[in-house]
């Protein structure tokens, strides 16, 4: 442990085989990686456990998944290195196997994210939920949308759950599309009734949010499968904005302290959420294929 930054769990090393088979093409939405080497930021909310990137292919091997989101985590501040190698070594190995959503500050060049871009890099990812995942003020998110816009980025959202109505003036006045992960961190247990729950479908039907359906174990009551308190969510979600839904592990489930999913469960938790197969492609295939722009 470093001083009162506290050392998280690590993800489950065993992954079990799911008991649905994932349609060719799918995409994990959401991921992280914690290779030894890369600097950690001093202001971080906690010590990850290392989580290469062979850890992953062994996990997406084992899940059935074939394409991957990863996503900026806050420990890294916007050196974003880690995420940015593990992508183009993916992408060296398989092309388009890879994307990635990155922490910027207003101090990026216009040469900067356009290299970024080339690179495989698809949005800028805000997190308000954990230290140092906020590299911008919320003043700044306009001019933040004007850079990024030319490149066809969207801005992905984290943000604790009972914020998102006081978010929706932010969120109404985007100019660039935006992602928002693990259901908002909307808790299972309010329902879909809830004030938070009801300003997030209200989001959906406006066209202008993509929503991952990942962390069922953050939003569940008991953090443990069959996370059936999600699935009213899940098929909210759905049913308000079909064409807008995607999926993600979460691996490797930052940021926990008691206990941590093994992915196969997650992933037979979307296979009872949704059993019509031609909403799994578009969930783990289409969708995410057109928004990241594989």
């Amino acid at each position: 442990m470093t001083g009162d930054i506290r050392d998280c769990l690590p993800p489950v090393r065993t992954p079990r085989k799911p008991n649905i088979v994932l349609p060719r093409g799918s995409v994990d939405t959401h991921v992280h990686v914690f290779e030894p080497g890369y600097p950690l930021s001093p202001g971080r909310g906690y010590n990850p456990p290392d989580s290469t990137l062979a850890d992953l292919e062994h996990l997406h091997a084992t899940l059935g998944i074939d394409r991957v989101v990863f996503s900026q985590p806050s420990i890294y501040g916007t050196d974003n290195s880690a995420i940015l190698d593990a992508m183009s070594a993916l992408n060296a190995a398989t092309p388009n196997r890879a994307r990635a959503v990155v922490a910027i500050t207003m101090g990026v060049s216009d040469d900067e994210l356009a290299a970024l871009d080339a690179s495989g890099v698809r949005g800028v990812r805000l997190n308000t939920d954990n230290k140092g995942g906020m590299p911008l003020e919320m003043n700044e998110i306009p001019d933040l949308a004007a850079r990024i816009s030319p490149f066809g980025w969207h801005i992905e959202f984290l943000f604790p759950g009972k914020d998102i109505v006081e978010l929706m003036p932010v969120f109404a006045g985007l100019t660039v599309p935006m992602s928002i992960g693990h259901f908002a961190y909307q808790a299972a247990t309010a329902g879909v009734g809830a004030p938070g729950f009801k300003a997030l479908l209200e989001l959906m039907r406006r066209g202008n949010t993509w929503m991952k359906i990942s962390g069922a174990n953050r939003v569940s009551e008991t953090d443990l499968p069959p996370y059936d308190d999600v699935k009213p969510m899940a098929h909210a979600l759905i049913a308000a904005a079909p064409e807008r839904i995607m999926w993600g592990t979460d691996w490797p489930h930052p940021n926990k302290y008691v206990v941590n999913p093994n992915d196969g469960d997650l992933v037979d938790a979307f296979g009872d959420w949704v059993t019509d197969p031609d909403t799994r492609r578009k969930i783990m295939v289409d969708t995410p294929a057109a928004f990241y722009r594989f």
